[in-house]
């Protein structure tokens, strides 16, 4: 923890020292009478540096009024609201605030303080406010569960990745667990984004790789300077790649996008995110879940709204859910009137699982919304809310029975199509690691011999994987339970994650085997040996310059121009070769494209 303390100083007049020394002992006074009274849910306390006003602002201000400002003392408490009791969060707020408010002029009256409650930090984070997140970064703690020396170092970590990489990040995205009450300063989890879609000299797989490993070691310094031993996991994601992951379902980018917190975005992450909670990206069991969480919020805010709004919030607590329901079954998510029509056409009708009843509560509201809408309803009772709130409550609870309905019916579909993403992944491992295409039949033993016991992934991938071996046989046998599915798919998405990553790294070493650097003049090029073809750089500066050949007989036949996009479709295409033979006519060639003084250079 960065103590107050143990700030660093230099040596300074007398009188200097002793009002520094009296300062402390104010801000540990006021430090130990809120713990005392409210330390149950304070999770940090930091002495925060002066927000400067605008030039124009300061030169308004009498010498009484800067005097005023340069003695006010910025105190930030940061209090957990992440168990209110039966007290929303403003109400919690409020209720601390009286007390925190009650201390502070009795200790010093110069005490300004920012009282912030945990979501309220997150959310100042989702509205792009990040000017709270550079002072907590500038400011000196006084007491931390965790949070604020989490915050201090990655705030330091972003600020040195965003001068590195100046306009290439796009968006800085810290973990969900980083803004619990318990944060873990010592492990901070973080995703970077970054635009590759104009980067053109090297493979974007190579790009990938270099990337990570530069921010990963920037995690030191900022630790370090933030005063905390803060181990940095840093997943850098290329714009292209995170495109290609939403466009394919992929379940890890969902949880990035569902429990992330951008500490920086450009406009990247935080649309992304808005459209998963509305169910717009792609039917998946987040998209599921949250539009089944909207249909109880809004039934429990219907109480404390006027007409139109209680109108359009049964409207959609009753639409959502159906909506949820359709995608669990498996159909895009309909339209509001064709909604009506398959609720009724596919469970009433078709599968007998839900009784028509259901269907017209869902067919009255929309018509309530509708007449509300268009201004024919001007008035309601209390006795008609109560109503239409029964009729909502009794309808999610029919719809709740019918989602455990559905699953019954299509759980197994999930575990099947779990076994089939982690056998191709398996799969392309072994093939890439042996360049061998290998035998499905024992695609478990070479798993274990070729991945796990060579030290290539982790022995726990084992377990996962026999895990989903032994569910597809459960599922054939009809002995799989719920819990079990469950299981399999929350371990298999860390198994899929760990898998690619290594086929990525894979790839990545097998491309640097095929390469020979090559010098002519003041210029640096690359040959790319790929089985019967090469390609040819001939200025690494300017990777515009490619051209294309044949490998025929040792040589290089029918040079033709070519590009960074087919090099890149050709290496995931092409098997690379074991070993790469450099023949004399390879040499002949290369000085008749470039000039007798061609150079080869070993262990560039």
């Amino acid at each position: 923890m960065n103590d107050f303390s143990q700030q660093p100083t230099l040596k300074m007049p007398p009188e200097v020292e002793e009002k520094l020394k009296k300062l402390k002992e104010q801000l540990d006074k006021f430090k130990k009478e809120v713990l005392k009274k409210c330390g149950e849910v304070i999770i940090g306390v930091e002495l925060l540096p002066p927000e400067p006003l605008p030039v124009e602002e300061e030169k308004k201000l009498s010498d009484a009024e800067k005097k005023e400002r340069r003695e006010q003392l910025p105190v930030l408490v940061l209090l957990n609201d992440g168990d209110t009791g039966k007290l929303n969060k403003y109400e919690f707020k409020e209720k601390y605030a009286r007390i925190i408010e009650e201390i502070a002029p009795k200790i010093d009256k110069n005490i300004k303080l920012n009282l912030i409650i945990l979501s309220e930090l997150k959310e100042y984070c989702f509205d792009a406010k990040y000017e709270i997140l550079h002072l907590i970064g500038t400011g000196s703690i006084l007491y931390d569960k965790g949070i604020l020396g989490a915050l201090k170092a990655a705030e330091i970590h972003k600020e040195m990745a965003i001068k590195k990489f100046d306009r290439y990040i796009v968006s800085y995205v810290a973990a969900g667990s980083l803004f619990r009450g318990d944060a873990n300063p010592h492990d901070i989890d973080i995703y970077v984004v970054v635009d590759d879609t104009d980067v053109k000299k090297m493979p974007r797989v190579e790009l990938k790789d270099k990337l990570r490993a530069i921010i990963q070691g920037m995690g030191f310094d900022a630790g370090r300077l933030a005063g905390v031993q803060a181990s940095f996991h840093v997943q850098t994601y290329i714009l292209t790649d995170f495109w290609d992951n939403i466009k394919d379902a992929n379940p890890v980018i969902f949880t990035f996008l569902r429990d992330g917190v951008p500490l920086y975005d450009r406009g990247t992450f935080m649309p992304w995110k808005l459209l998963l909670q509305m169910g717009r990206i792609k039917p998946s069991p987040e998209a599921i879940d949250m539009n089944m969480d909207i249909g109880e919020r809004l039934v429990d805010r219907t109480r404390h709204k006027l007409l139109s709004v209680v109108g359009e919030d049964l409207y959609y607590a009753a639409l959502n859910p159906a909506q949820a329901a359709i995608m669990l079954y498996g159909i895009p998510p309909p339209t509001p009137k064709e909604t009506v029509k398959l609720l009724d056409d596919i469970f009433v009708k078709k599968e007998r699982l839900l009784e028509k009843r259901y269907v017209d509560i869902l067919m009255r509201l929309i018509q309530y919304f509708k007449d509300v809408e268009h201004g024919k309803i001007k008035n309601i009772s209390g006795k008609e809310i109560d109503n239409l709130l029964k009729d909502v409550e009794d309808y999610l609870k029919r719809i709740k029975k019918l989602f455990n309905q559905i699953e019954k019916k299509s759980y197994g579909r999930s575990v099947l199509e779990t076994y089939d993403r982690c056998i191709r992944i398996v799969r392309d491992a072994i093939y890439v690691t042996t360049q061998k295409e290998p035998n499905l039949n024992k695609i478990e033993k070479d798993f274990k011999s070729i991945l796990v016991d060579e030290g290539k992934v982790p022995e726990q991938y084992l377990r996962t994987f026999r895990l989903i071996l032994k569910a597809k046989r459960d599922y054939d046998t009809k002995k799989i339970s719920k819990q079990e599915i469950d299981k399999v798919h929350k371990e298999a998405r860390v198994f899929i994650k760990g898998m690619v990553e290594y086929i990525q790294r894979r790839k990545g070493l097998d491309i640097e085997r095929a390469k020979i650097r090559f010098k002519y003049g003041n210029n640096f090029g690359e040959i790319m040996l790929l089985d019967n073809v090469a390609f040819i750089t001939g200025n690494l500066q300017k990777r515009e310059d490619i051209k294309k050949a044949d490998i025929v007989e040792g040589g290089l036949h029918n040079v033709v121009k070519s590009s960074l996009d087919e090099l890149e479709k050709h290496l995931t295409q092409t098997k690379i070769p074991d070993k790469v033979f450099i023949q004399e006519r390879i040499f002949e060639d290369l000085k008749r494209l470039y000039g007798e003084k061609v150079e080869i250079l070993l262990g560039y």
